[in-house]
């Protein structure tokens, strides 16, 4: 390496002064780095546990901090230091630098399938400390760093640096702290070359600036194939005009969850526009408790028929009612790629049943439908048993598990069981 970029002189500018530097050798001896490194995991291999625990605590002590008894708890459940552990989880626990520091002798020997330092209070050279640990050794495959709001620009420069150069790291939950200019800046350069695949940004206040950059990025990216962006405050204005672009442009993405924002029917008419380009990609669209009234399903009806790739649609919690479904029906029943839509507290009442069992007579895809926190009674009920004798595809009907007397009929065929749609319990009906 023969030179610096812009970022990277900030960067090392930003952390001098610290007992700590990351500095960019020569080529020749990044090479007799990379040999010293592979020679230290040799020898890593050859540790026990008790050895791993000793150096722990020593390298407290020599940072002055008390070992967290968290981490020794965690450290005394591995059964092999050779392969990578289950879990290191550290949330909740206050990391401060010197702590961070002294957590080197445990990654310099042990790898983990997932690190959570979700709630840590990391503060800003911690953070950046532990990240360039994380990078330098590899030590997770998924990432927690949610509601670090301190972890400042050194912290999330380290994190870009962590996403553009680890080979093993395929998710990120970045969640519950704002993104600020310098995040979203730091975190869009990193997904142009990024090997993550599913990234969690909820609860970020991403409405705005901070997702044009994101978006920008994105339209490039051909790695991420889940993106959640819940509780955004993303509006049916600019950010559905930015979120089209990226349906319109990136055919990588897999999974797209936009629940708990305020898209209206506005913004999913831009969402709608924009999933005509969808050939290859989208095939999860979860648009629950966006403010979404009947008047916004004439856009989907235009879309449906034409999908070829989406298989699942939520669109609960948003006030479809009747008319919303009745808008869906034709199209609902030309699309043959949709195996499971959901429809929990949407207004609906026996009417609105009614026309899903006609859509479910129709279908020969549908697998799963949830109808729960409804006002469906005996006849939305009774309409739904008998679209069920014709239906040859759904295996799964969600409804309300306490259902009254009169909404019981000896056509149902009624059994508990779990469900992650929403919250609440819930029953099933099986069609065969």
């Amino acid at each position: 390496m023969t030179g610096h970029s812009e970022e990277e002189a900030t960067f090392q500018s930003v952390k001098e002064g610290r007992e700590k530097h990351v500095t960019f050798p020569p080529d020749e001896q990044m090479v007799s780095d990379f040999v010293e490194r592979r020679a230290e995991l040799q020898d890593a291999d050859s540790l026990t546990l008790t050895d791993i625990i000793l150096a722990y605590k020593q390298s407290c002590e020599k940072h002055h901090v008390k070992p967290n008894s968290k981490a020794l708890d965690q450290l005394k459940q591995i059964t092999c230091v050779t392969d990578r552990a289950r879990c290191f989880d550290l949330s909740g626990e206050r990391l401060d630098y010197c702590s961070c520091e002294s957590l080197e002798e445990i990654l310099k020997s042990v790898q983990f399938d997932f690190i959570s330092l979700q709630g840590a209070e990391l503060e800003e050279t911690g953070a950046s400390s532990l990240l360039d640990m994380f990078l330098y050794y590899e030590s997770a495959t998924h990432l927690d760093v949610s509601s670090n709001s301190g972890m400042g620009f050194s912290g999330w420069l380290s994190l870009s640096h962590l996403l553009r150069q680890t080979r093993c790291l395929w998710r990120l939950d970045a969640c519950n702290m704002p993104m600020v200019d310098y995040a979203a800046q730091a975190l869009s350069k990193a997904l142009l070359t990024s090997r993550l695949t599913v990234l969690h940004l909820e609860n970020t206040c991403l409405s705005g600036k901070p997702l044009f950059k994101l978006v920008g990025a994105l339209k490039r990216n051909v790695a991420v194939q889940e993106l959640y962006l819940c509780e955004n405050n993303l509006n049916g204005y600019q950010d559905s005009m930015q979120l089209g672009d990226l349906l319109k442009y990136n055919s990588t993405l897999k999974t797209l969850d936009l629940s708990n924002n305020t898209m209206s029917d506005s913004g999913l008419e831009e969402i709608c526009d924009a999933l005509s380009f969808q050939k290859t990609g989208l095939r999860t669209l979860i648009l629950s408790n966006n403010h979404i009234t009947h008047l916004g399903m004439s856009h989907l009806q235009n879309v449906l028929p034409c999908l070829k790739t989406l298989k699942t649609l939520n669109l609960g919690k948003n006030n479809l009612e009747n008319r919303g479904i009745h808008t869906l029906k034709e199209s609902l029943m030309i699309n043959r790629s949709l195996l499971q839509l959901g429809l929990a507290s949407t207004g609906i009442t026996c009417e609105g049943a009614v026309t899903l069992a006609e859509i479910l007579a129709e279908s020969p895809q549908i697998q799963r439908l949830d109808v729960r926190q409804n006002q469906v009674l005996a006849g939305g009920l009774m309409a739904l048993s008998l679209a069920l004798k014709i239906n040859r595809s759904l295996i799964r009907l969600d409804l309300d598990q306490h259902l009254k007397e009169e909404k019981t009929t000896g056509a149902l065929c009624l059994s508990s069981c779990p469900c992650d749609w929403s919250d609440g319990a819930v029953v099933s009906m099986f069609a065969h």
